[in-house]
């Protein structure tokens, strides 16, 4: 799995930008550092694998307080694969080979989903409900590996 950055500017982005899978999440991205900045490697990334884009991941801003809130997605064809838990396990491996010390969460709807189990899978233990003020009611997850 490799995650490749996204650049600051749409323009910079042409090899996201041409394909439609990835057109939307390039484009929010760079929006989402027009808001927060851009701050690598703290930043939003497109999901390759074995040279086909497969999803999109990010870390949502750089750390606060000493934590960092992973964010990732797959695309349709490739769901039920395994490769969402390998794009979390990427952004947690990255996190921790940047600053040890993080605590790392993440955060899902309040339900069971695909995204409770790859984060189970990926060693996150379920902290509580959050409620966040763009997405309401949210489970939130801690790294604990």
């Amino acid at each position: 799995m490799e995650l490749v950055p996204v650049k600051e500017h749409l323009e910079e982005n042409k090899v996201f930008t041409d394909d439609p899978a990835c057109r939307d999440s390039v484009a929010m991205s760079v929006d989402f550092y027009k808001r927060i900045g851009f701050n690598p490697p703290w930043i939003c990334y497109c999901a390759q694998l074995e040279g086909q884009l497969v999803g999109c991941a990010g870390y949502k801003g750089k750390p606060v307080d000493n934590r960092i809130e992973i964010a990732y997605g797959v695309f349709p064809e490739y769901m039920n694969k395994g490769i969402g838990t390998r794009i979390a396990k990427t952004l947690v491996d990255l996190a921790r080979e940047t600053e040890r010390s993080l605590t790392i969460t993440a955060r899902t709807l309040a339900e069971e989903s695909f995204s409770t189990r790859i984060l189970r899978k990926n060693h996150f233990k379920f902290t509580g409900a959050v409620v966040d003020e763009e997405d309401g009611e949210l489970w939130e997850w801690k790294y604990d590996g």
